[in-house]
């Protein structure tokens, strides 16, 4: 491993060539753009999630990384890094199927944790949340805030981040949690969290529904932040254990309105409903850890949106009522490609076939549709609406999650 201290390239995250790393929930919101930065950086990336990527040159296995089969297929080659999104991350479905985001966050990633030992992994930067220190008062959230979830999605956070702390103590893997707030920017169109609940009622002319009085206050961090703050994490020895990531700019629900109204010049009816159960009246963080060792936010929440109302504004009506991505990040100039590597698939579910060669058929485990066919479950390590807050659409769930 490269030495941050003795190596200025390394804290910024610049010595990743050559690296082989692997991206559990890579074809979702934040996995593409960090797929796509990897890649740009000379690192060969693979991908595993339930859900084809949007650049068919990718690498990638397709199916539940829960499932043994899809695990050794997803590992296969032996790797130096991982970075870990898939999870099953909206806080509601979690209190309706506690078990599942058990089985998916937690069992699943003890045993990546496992299979990534076995397959020589030095390093793994894990998607965390906030979520996992439950009320926090007034108070800026740091590392050391005791852990006290509120919800099974905060406590199945809280408890993969116990074994990686685990992994590195026992085993010299280096694990760092990065805990999101969150996380807006380009790319959210299959998003429930509450910049992309605005996009989507301007442009399908719907009512905006807050949850209580909209006084509640979260941290907001744009995803090519994110992307920096992952890579630093795989190439830091600085990074390893909890890691706060925000930008020390805390809104609240209301405020959040009036930025996208006046950006947007819409008036965005809405509606208040009653507060959720788990919801946490705010999130204020300290990320005074991660500012210490070569990262810094670099964008304010009003200048982020802009380029997402930008993308918003022209994107096909029927694509964001699908939930469809309208700018996928893509390797290399953004063009898209046409690959030559085969999708591994794993398992006997349905699934697109990715890039011009051959798909592998391994195992028998289906990863199962979600809802109504739709892949909408979708999982990046921040909740629904970030840190133990909502969103305001529902989707049912039947199986596991890919990558957000």
């Amino acid at each position: 491993m490269h030495s941050p201290r003795a190596d200025p390239a390394a804290r910024r995250g610049e010595t990743l060539g050559g690296r082989r790393i692997l991206v559990t929930g890579g074809s979702g919101f934040i996995g593409r753009s960090v797929v796509a930065d990897l890649s740009a950086a000379g690192a060969s990336v693979r991908v595993v999630d339930l859900r084809p990527h949007a650049d068919p040159s990718v690498e990638m296995v397709i199916g539940d990384l829960a499932e043994p089969a899809v695990l050794a297929a997803a590992l296969d080659g032996g790797f130096d890094s991982i970075v870990h999104l898939a999870a099953v991350t909206s806080v509601l479905r979690s209190l309706e199927h506690p078990l599942l985001t058990y089985r998916t966050n937690v069992a699943a990633t003890a045993a990546l944790l496992e299979a990534g030992r076995a397959a020589g992994v030095e390093a793994l930067a894990f998607a965390s949340t906030n979520a996992v220190t439950g009320l926090a008062g007034a108070a800026a959230i740091t590392e050391s805030a005791t852990l006290q979830p509120l919800t099974p999605y905060g406590s199945t956070k809280a408890a993969a981040e116990m074994l990686m702390s685990a992994y590195s103590a026992s085993y010299g893997l280096r694990c760092a949690c990065l805990r999101m707030t969150n996380v807006y920017g380009v790319g959210m169109q299959a998003k429930d969290s509450i910049v992309a609940r605005l996009m989507r009622a301007i442009r399908t002319g719907t009512t905006f529904e807050i949850y209580g009085d909209g006084r509640q206050v979260r941290d907001y961090v744009n995803v090519s932040d994110v992307v920096s703050a992952f890579r630093l994490a795989l190439d830091n020895e600085d990074w390893a254990g909890p890691v706060v990531i925000g930008s020390q700019e805390s809104l609240s629900v209301l405020d959040v309105l009036d930025a996208v109204r006046r950006l947007t010049c819409a008036e965005v009816p809405v509606r208040h409903v009653e507060a959720k159960a788990g919801e946490m009246p705010a999130v204020i963080v300290d990320p005074s850890k991660a500012l210490a060792s070569g990262w810094s936010p670099s964008l304010r929440f009003e200048d982020g949106l802009v380029s997402v109302w930008d993308e918003w504004s022209r994107a096909d009506l029927s694509a964001i009522q699908m939930g469809v991505p309208v700018a996928p990040a893509f390797v290399g100039d953004g063009a898209p490609m046409v690959g030559d590597r085969a999708a591994v698939i794993v398992g006997d579910g349905a699934a697109a076939m990715v890039g011009d060669g051959a798909a592998a058929m391994v195992g028998d485990g289906a990863a199962a549709m979600v809802g109504d066919g739709a892949a909408a479950m979708v999982g990046d390590g921040t909740s629904v609406d970030g840190d133990g807050s909502h969103g305001a659409a529902h989707v049912p769930l039947r199986r596991a999650v890919s990558g957000d």
